[in-house]
């Protein structure tokens, strides 16, 4: 009873007390460690134990994963860290060997993982074409496939015995139509496959320019053939020189046969041929009926005001909120403040070169005049004392000389004429326009890629350069009535940037050689761009990148294009004077 043994291959075993076969124990049972089954771990995540040894004690968590930190140093110490990876249910770390980080590589690949595999086996062809002496299937024909069948048998002899007694007769042909027609009948019939059918145009019977021994008169003289040589085929009258030979037989081949016969071709292939009805009809039924002129009235019709004091062309005319006054500048480097109703001049500035552009501050009472490469800001010193006082305030904040990258802001003091500050730039000011806020002056300058636009702070006597590289030559910049938007006018695009988020929105399309001018609705839902070509473009914002109307209703170019403020109309100046014609449009 103290041995035990077992037979193995025709010998016995004896084993002593205390001794153990190999044979008998399993690694894998020595290597398990999880005495909890397959459970998740996560439910031992709140005890310091997981699981229970035979003797029903606790068996107590294995070390803990370090932090950030004892990883960081165990990869710099430990050389075998890339390949060591934690067997969470075991609670222990495993370094994979040489064998299963090859088959890994493999795998990420996208190889196949088993080492010794070879995809390339040559092919092995089980069924040829040799007939074998022992077949594959082997099963004997069946009867049925050589006795007739009774069946089909019947069917046939009841078919036959059916033709015998005249029950079924066969198809008769239809009698064919006679092949004359009558020559004089007024009425043909209509073809029943196409009726719309309309036979191909036949080619222009030759005349006496395509004959080989034409007459003198059709001949053509040096001039005449130079002229034809120098002239590009598709303009040329016809495609040949008329020639004069003496015989028939000493007329050369015609090179360009193939050419046109293939163009006949083309023609009668891509250019189809359809019947239309033709309407009898007066055309001057289809014109409009226009209303008389008087009975349109009132619209201006006779000249109010003529604001005749410049002297040589003027470049720039603004009016402030209330179109009470107007402010022109131009060629003669005087800045003039009107009264609207009268014409008078009330004010008169001189400034150091020709004023390009002006814009009058729609909130506070400060007008900007682009002259050169200078910007004045200027207090016109009309309408209440309050605002002057609080126009004053706004301008005569800066007390030195503040010089920024491409600008310097200049205090001027409580200047007679009304000048407070001025903004000197790097390049000339062609443009300046003011956000609706009335704190910010935009201001573009011709010739600089660096700086073309810029944006001042007008109550903190600062600016700043939103581009740092132009895309194009700018012609105008605007705010948008609204919304945080700046657009800006080049040659041929326009492109809307979002100032809060600093990245542009739209680019759209002018379909214009060269822009010149633009201008938003109040709204904002609307845009005009003016141009060089006589082209006015018409933008929905809600639509397309691409115009949504095209006019060209004048034959001068593009100055100036504004909209009305009051009425849903729009208008631009074609003529770079200040007593000018303007065309409306309804919008």
């Amino acid at each position: 009873d103290d041995y035990s043994g077992r037979q193995t291959d025709g010998e016995k075993t004896v084993l002593r007390p205390g001794e153990y076969n190999d044979s008998d124990c399993s690694s894998d049972e020595e290597d398990i460690r999880n005495r909890i089954g397959n459970i998740p771990m996560e439910w031992y995540d709140d005890y310091d134990h997981i699981g229970y040894n035979i003797h029903g004690e606790k068996v107590g968590k294995s070390k803990k994963e370090g932090d950030q930190l004892d990883k960081l140093l165990d990869r710099m110490d430990n050389p075998d860290f890339w390949r060591t990876v934690h067997n969470k249910r075991e609670g222990e770390d495993i370094v994979l060997p040489d064998e299963d980080i090859a088959i890994i590589e493999k795998i990420r690949s996208n190889s196949y993982p088993d080492l010794g595999y070879n995809p390339y086996e040559p092919y092995v062809d089980f069924f040829t074409h040799e007939k074998m002496e022992t077949p594959l299937v082997d099963t004997p024909e069946p009867k049925r496939r050589f006795i007739p069948s009774k069946h089909e048998h019947k069917k046939v002899m009841k078919i036959i015995r059916a033709i015998r007694n005249g029950w079924i007769k066969p198809k008769e042909d239809a009698p064919k139509k006679p092949a004359y027609f009558d020559l004089w009948a007024s009425k043909t019939e209509p073809q029943k496959h196409n009726p719309m059918h309309i036979p191909a145009p036949k080619l222009p019977l030759p005349g006496n320019e395509e004959s080989y021994n034409p007459p003198d008169e059709y001949l053509p003289s040096q001039e005449e053939k130079e002229q034809w040589e120098n002239t590009d085929e598709v303009d040329r009258d016809r495609n040949f020189l008329p020639q004069k030979y003496d015989c028939l037989r000493r007329v050369p081949a015609y090179p360009r046969l193939i050419n046109e016969k293939f163009d006949r071709c083309l023609d009668l292939y891509l250019c189809p041929r359809k019947m239309k009805m033709k309407l009898s009809m007066n055309p001057d039924d289809l014109l409009p009926k226009l209303p008389k002129p008087k009975d349109l009235k009132p619209f201006p019709s006779t000249k109010a005001v003529k604001f005749s004091d410049h002297q040589g062309h003027v470049y720039a005319l603004d009016t402030n909120k209330s179109g009470e006054f107007i402010v022109s500048g131009g060629e003669d480097k005087m800045l003039r403040i009107w009264e609207s109703s009268t014409g008078r001049v009330l004010n008169k500035i001189a400034l150091p070169e020709l004023i390009t552009s002006v814009k009058w501050n729609k909130v506070h009472s400060v007008v900007a005049a682009a002259s050169g490469n200078t910007v004045y800001l200027l207090n016109p010193g009309l309408g209440d004392r309050l605002v002057v006082e609080s126009t004053n305030k706004l301008l005569l904040g800066l007390g030195d000389i503040r010089e920024l990258d491409h600008c310097r802001w200049y205090p001027l003091g409580n200047d007679k004429d009304g000048l407070r500050t001025k903004i000197v730039h790097d390049s000339s000011v062609t443009n300046v326009t003011w956000h609706n806020s009335g704190n910010y002056l935009a201001v573009t300058m011709k010739g600089s890629q660096s700086c073309p636009v810029l944006i001042h702070n007008v109550a903190k006597y600062s600016s700043q350069k939103p581009f740092n590289k132009s895309k194009g030559q700018i012609q105008q910049v605007e705010f948008h009535p609204n919304k945080p938007f700046f657009y800006v006018l080049s040659q041929r695009y326009v492109r809307v940037y979002n100032l809060v988020k600093q990245a542009m929105v739209r680019k759209l399309i002018c379909s214009v050689k060269w822009a010149s001018c633009m201008a938003i609705h109040p709204k904002g839902d609307n845009l005009i761009v003016g141009s060089y070509d006589k082209t006015l473009v018409w933008f929905d914002m809600d639509l397309s990148v691409k115009p949504y109307k095209s006019l060209q209703q004048h034959k001068k170019s593009d100055q100036t294009c504004l909209f009305s403020s009051q009425i849903p109309t729009l208008r631009f100046i074609v003529r770079r004077l200040l007593y000018y014609c303007d065309t409306w449009y309804g919008l």
